[in-house]
């Protein structure tokens, strides 16, 4: 059994949970700066956290560039905005035309949707660039689909499966490396799955339910997930050119937000628990446990975790990018703005979700964390 490592410190997984949080905010918010610039918008300020501001400069086009007291965050107010969630100030619409043509609410719908967009895209190129760039580094790992050992009473054996069986396909779809098997069992515990398997110049087809199990990593973290106990080596770190770099992490991050959206699909349903999600307590543990293990291993979490920002902002939840998107799509459907009350409801009780949501998260954190334990001690 692998020795558990030590935790590492309060104040370096703070320092390094911020670090990451300010470097994936200038990411997405630069998103939507960048697309606003594009299209001519008039933009008030650029913010890394909330709260009150506490250094800050205005830069050429008379944008204010702060930094805020809670360091949780950001965001870029466009000019006629009442806040940071991008609702028109009615009184703008007493502005003259050629006031209101630089302002992002009188924008083509076009253009509105490309600028907020652009702040969950951005968190996608992010890390595929991340991941590129590891691939073309490193290498890109591959390990055969061929099974080199079954364990006994496990979902494999019991299905009849054998050592030398090649997996050519996961639910129809082909795969060449284990790698891909071993991500679909992980998010499919207790769902079937069908394994089309080659075995002596023929193939047969293996629906199987991968069995759930919780394991610990290296830090005590307990996760449940998928185990067919079909084992393979044979792991080879491939080199590939930047083409081929880039292709294979486009393909990474897409199977990966396909997890994530797996993942989500069973809180729903109840399949899973809501606190395997864990909140910004648990993001700060892992993060700092990352950053203990070394750079590398720091900046891949933080691609992973920049997938994870870019695909939560794309839901349809009023306050999230992926509200504003539906709000829009549905203008374009009735080819007239929503009404401001409409729009006013919508937001509120959007925020009032996420913040149910993140309070639900952190009580199920600090239960993680044990201070619901010490607390306990103390009283008694």
């Amino acid at each position: 059994m692998t020795d558990m490592l030590p935790q590492p410190g309060v104040v370096f997984s703070l320092a390094t949970y911020v670090l990451m949080v300010a470097i994936l905010v200038v990411v997405h918010e630069g998103g939507h700066y960048l697309a606003g610039r594009l299209f001519g918008c008039r933009i008030d300020s650029f913010a890394f956290g909330f709260g009150g501001e506490i250094v800050g400069w205005n830069d050429r086009r008379g944008t204010r560039w702060k930094l805020n007291a809670i360091p949780l965050g950001g965001y870029v107010k466009f000019t006629g905005d009442m806040n940071e969630a991008s609702q028109p100030d009615p009184a703008l619409l007493a502005l003259p035309p050629a006031e209101r043509e630089q302002l992002f609410v009188f924008k083509p719908l076009w253009q509105r949707a490309i600028i907020v967009a652009a702040g969950p895209a951005i968190n996608f190129v992010f890390a595929i660039l991340i991941l590129a760039g590891f691939y073309i580094g490193l290498g890109h790992p591959v390990t055969p689909p061929v099974a080199t050992q079954i364990m006994p009473g496990s979902v494999a054996a019991a299905a009849g499966l054998r050592p030398g069986d090649r997996i050519t396909a996961v639910d129809g779809v082909a795969t060449t490396r284990f790698e891909d098997i071993f991500n679909k069992v992980m998010v499919n515990a207790g769902e079937p799955m069908r394994l089309t398997v080659a075995r002596g110049g023929a193939t047969r087809d293996v629906t199987l339910v991968p069995r759930v199990v919780e394991e610990k990593d290296r830090f005590g973290n307990v996760s449940r997930h998928g185990r067919l106990g079909l084992l393979a080596t044979g792991r080879e770190l491939v080199r590939v050119g930047p083409v081929a770099a880039l292709g294979l992490a486009v393909r990474d991050t897409w199977e990966i937000s396909a997890s994530i959206a797996t993942t989500i699909g069973q809180i729903v349903t109840g399949t899973r628990s809501l606190s395997e999600m864990g909140g910004p307590i648990k993001a700060g543990v892992v993060t700092g446990q990352q950053a203990s293990l070394g750079v590398l291993a720091f900046v891949a979490f933080m691609a992973f975790f920049s997938i994870n920002l870019g695909f939560i902002n794309l839901l349809p939840i009023p306050m999230l990018d992926g509200g504003h998107l539906l709000l829009y799509a549905v203008e374009a459907i009735r080819r007239q703005p929503i009404g401001a009350k409409v729009q006013e409801w919508a937001f509120m009780s959007g925020f009032a979700a996420l913040m149910s949501l993140m309070a639900v998260l952190t009580w199920h954190d600090l239960g993680a964390v044990g201070v619901f334990h010490t607390l306990s001690r103390w009283v008694g």
